[in-house]
């Protein structure tokens, strides 16, 4: 495995692999990797020649009051996870190299990221997708791999993929869980001991309108409700939204009738956790 600083090499490895026929997969990162990147990582390895792990911390998807400058970073541990699963090269650029200058170029994604995580965090999804289009630009994958943690993440890079004809397969891969059900996150590391055990109100809640669903409810809002009455009963928890909606614009439904986004985000103590669920009504 090598590791890569600069766009000039990435791109000539990647000219080199092209040349030979090879096909590349690119499992974009902020780093601080856990099981889930590594997961991500060993799908990308066992369906491409060549894999490439970016390790970036983008800061053009941080708001002001968000965590860029705290956000956990160890890329020594990174480049072990990286090297044990089998990626080929890592590319690890810093802010100047990616952003040499103020971007005048944004993709606006507003219809899939101005509610849910986009509410509350105003630019986010137009930070993701700038990077994430540069990425693509810059390493030239056939397949791109992310997590469905990240679900409005994940519907509108697929979105922007289409609308501007990237030549790149995106692959959703499924949520990776502790053994209590929270989902992996780098965010996970914020928490004290007590906001650990506080957060498995997260996919309990997520659970709770499973089984609901599950038993026939079709009333959203009574799955909005199940969810916040779990939320509530933790004292550490404070919902930023639980929500019902449509997978395929993610905008909020009223009746389950077709395939919906459960979605979770909740904040345990100063920490913003999210986690999800598609569920698709069984027909007849």
């Amino acid at each position: 495995m090598i590791l890569y600083h600069s766009i000039e090499t990435i791109h000539a490895v990647v000219r080199d692999a092209r040349d030979h026929g090879q096909s590349i997969g690119l499992v974009p990162t902020m780093g601080f990797l856990h099981a889930g990147h590594r997961s991500l990582i060993e799908r990308a390895c066992r369906e491409n020649d060549r894999v490439i792990v970016s390790i970036f911390v983008n800061p053009t998807q941080f708001g002001p009051r968000e965590d860029f400058t705290s956000y956990p970073r160890d890329l020594p541990q990174d480049l072990e996870i990286c090297q044990d699963a089998g990626a080929d090269w890592v590319f690890a650029p810093d802010a100047l190299e990616m952003y040499p200058s103020a971007s005048l170029t944004g993709i606006d994604v507003s219809l899939l990221g101005d509610h849910l995580c986009g509410a509350s965090r105003p630019g986010h999804f137009r930070g993701v997708c700038l990077v994430v289009a540069k990425l693509f630009n810059i390493c030239q994958p056939d397949r791109a791999y992310f997590g469905e943690k990240d679900a409005q993440q994940l519907a509108i890079i697929r979105q922007m993929t289409s609308d501007l004809n990237f030549p790149v397969k995106i692959i959703g891969c499924p949520i990776v869980r502790e053994a209590d059900g929270l989902a992996l996150s780098s965010r996970n590391t914020y928490l004290s001991p007590a906001e650990r055990q506080a957060a498995r109100v997260v996919p309990r809640a997520i659970g709770q309108a499973r089984q609901a669903l599950l038993a026939g409810e079709r009333d959203a809002d009574a799955i909005r409700r199940i969810m916040a009455d779990e939320v509530a009963g933790e004292p550490l928890a404070r919902a930023d939204y639980l929500e019902i909606a449509d997978s395929r614009n993610l905008q909020p439904v009223s009746r389950i009738a077709g395939s919906v986004l459960v979605a979770a985000a909740v904040y345990i103590g100063r920490t913003r956790l999210i986690d999800n669920l598609t569920f698709i009504p069984e027909e007849g």
